[in-house]
């Protein structure tokens, strides 16, 4: 090992880990090298990145995955790359990186002298990918989610007419996801008869329409129904068909081993206190699997929008007050990370499914979502960083949040809301790898931010073959659809570069995502590109492009 490769390994670790490293623990210290920048960990910290000697910074991935997809993963543009197989905890400062491991080994490897080179090194030797491609309606047409539009009051009548509506529009069928509460309760997976007269013709006619339908899911049970106590007091396998032995459905507040069913543990999520399904045990996978697989042959479901499940609700790190800190299942070896990782495995059966949590998903066909977005140009401007920073832990498919926002107070009734926000969302995600619409554009943009609205889906659509093309390729390479410009051309200067971004090799797109912006600069490549505008331009350069609302800058190299 040459001396560059040696400095960057000893034993020591920053004082701010110490405290939390338990027995048997593996920490290891790495110093940046001069002018070396860092990306990985978590999407979440989109924004953070890339990690410098000016950062200060810290994470657990052990107990939290920041409600987005994370890897103990690290690439520099150096060309270097921190791995371990189980979640860490890091701490950066003064140009150091302080890693603690409770299982896994961590290991610093160098694979070359650029970013690409460093994380393609890291996708052969560590999570090569399945060859599996994803569902590609993702990225030919848009996707459309019922949340915004009815929040907790999903029915039948109004999900109808809400595809209806697009399709009136001249948007193209995609994806079309059912969100919470269209259930009859978390963890009765029924159609609720109050406000679903015809659950199954109503998916046959969306599947007239020509969308693929999804339905939200959780693995949450609500503790005052009798489907609870069915799962809680179990004692008969003959009670499911497939269950193998008694018990074992419910994360428990106790560890295993009594005679007795020991009781649920009571988890707090954002819909209140539940208990929660343990999936590392046999019972419960066949129970779940029953569930979702009436879904599909009785409904006609195409797959499901798999919501919660993040480590912090099986670390125990996420209870109600004077309640147990802990909860415990049926498998005492399987850490928080590896149980939450077992929700996403099951969702795998059910292809063309959609993530949001995850830790591991790796070179898997998996369809990942930012979370949830507020109705603000902080929030627009979070977009490009966070979706660049999930191909730095290998999940190509990553799709934004819903076009202006996810939070659903932003379009209640005399809320603040900016139709410009709401467009400049959209072109954010007109030329990404997917593009997500819930609030309806014709409830909310006057006549002109419609048009421009519409022009941001054509565009899309234009682009559609080639976002399709990218899929496959990543499904079989494992690189990112859309990249930052520093893995695309190294040592230009490019590592800070985060409101503009490739798609594949030959794309550029630079939105406009500040309030009222009437130009903005653009940083070109070398090669020559061809402007939306049909201006040609030489790069490496910089130039001025204006941006009314309704240009969305992008270049295509020649």
């Amino acid at each position: 090992m040459n001396m560059k490769r040696q400095y960057a390994l000893t034993l020591s670790i920053s004082l701010s880990l110490l405290a939390a490293i338990p027995a048997r623990a593996e920490a290891l210290r790495v110093r940046m090298a001069p002018g070396e920048h860092w990306w990985g960990l978590c999407n979440n910290f989109g924004c953070e990145m890339p990690f410098t000697a000016t950062t200060k910074f810290s994470c657990d991935l052990r107990t939290n995955n920041y409600a987005h997809q994370s890897l103990s993963l690290l690439c520099s543009d150096q060309g270097r790359v921190i791995w371990c197989d189980e979640p860490i905890a890091a701490d950066i400062a003064d140009g150091v990186i302080n890693l603690v491991s409770d299982r896994g080994a961590i290991t610093v490897e160098s694979a070359g002298r650029t970013l690409a080179e460093a994380f393609r090194h890291a996708v052969r030797e560590h999570f090569r990918p399945s060859g599996e491609e994803p569902e590609l309606l993702y990225f030919s047409a848009p996707q459309y989610n019922t949340w915004i539009e009815l929040t907790y009051h999903q029915n039948e009548k109004d999900i109808l007419a809400y595809a209806k509506s697009m399709i009136d529009h001249g948007l193209p069928p995609g994806i079309f996801m059912i969100d919470d509460t269209w259930q009859l309760g978390y963890g009765t997976w029924e159609f609720d008869p109050r406000r679903f007269r015809d659950p199954k013709g109503m998916m046959d006619r969306l599947h007239t329409m020509g969308y693929k339908v999804l339905l939200w899911m959780c693995p949450f049970v609500s503790m005052d129904t009798p489907e609870y106590r069915r799962l809680q007091w179990a004692s008969n396998p003959d009670d499911v068909k497939g269950w193998p032995t008694r018990g074992g459905l419910l994360m428990s507040s106790r560890k295993p081993g009594r005679a007795d069913v020991p009781p649920a543990a009571r988890i707090d999520w954002w819909n209140g206190t539940s208990a929660m399904l343990d999936l590392t045990h046999p019972n419960a996978v066949a129970w779940f699997t029953e569930q979702l697989d009436r879904l599909c042959r009785d409904y006609g479901a195409d797959g499901f929008k798999f919501d919660g499940g993040g480590i912090g609700f099986y670390a125990g790190t996420v209870a109600p007050e004077g309640s147990p800190r802990r909860t415990y299942a049926h498998d005492p070896n399987a850490s928080p990370a590896r149980q939450s990782a077992l929700y996403g495995e099951f969702a795998l059966k059910y292809r063309g499914s959609e993530y949001r949590n995850g830790f591991g998903f790796a070179g898997k066909p998996v369809i990942m979502r930012l979370h949830d977005k507020a109705h603000t140009w902080q929030a627009v401007r979070r977009l490009i960083p966070d979706m660049l920073a999930a191909g730095f832990v290998g999940c190509p498919f990553i799709c934004p949040d819903m076009v202006g926002g996810g939070s659903w107070t932003a379009f209640l009734p005399g809320a603040p809301f900016s139709q410009e926000l709401f467009v400049r969302s959209a072109q954010v995600q007109a030329l990404c790898p997917m593009m997500q619409i819930s609030a309806s554009p014709w409830r909310y943009l006057d006549a002109s931010h419609q048009k421009v609205f519409s022009q941001s889906v054509a565009l899309r659509q234009r682009f559609a073959p080639k976002f399709v093309e990218l899929a496959r390729r990543a499904a079989r390479d494992g690189e990112p659809m859309m990249r930052n410009l520093e893995y695309a051309y190294p040592g230009q200067g490019y590592a800070e570069v985060k409101d503009e971004f490739l798609m594949g090799e030959d794309l550029l797109v630079a939105p406009c995502v500040i309030e009222g912006q009437s130009e903005r600069e653009v940083i070109i490549p070398p090669g020559e590109w061809l402007a939306d505008d049909g201006s040609r331009v030489s790069g490496p350069t910089r130039v001025i492009v204006k941006t009314p609302i309704e240009r969305l800058p992008h270049f295509v190299r020649q």
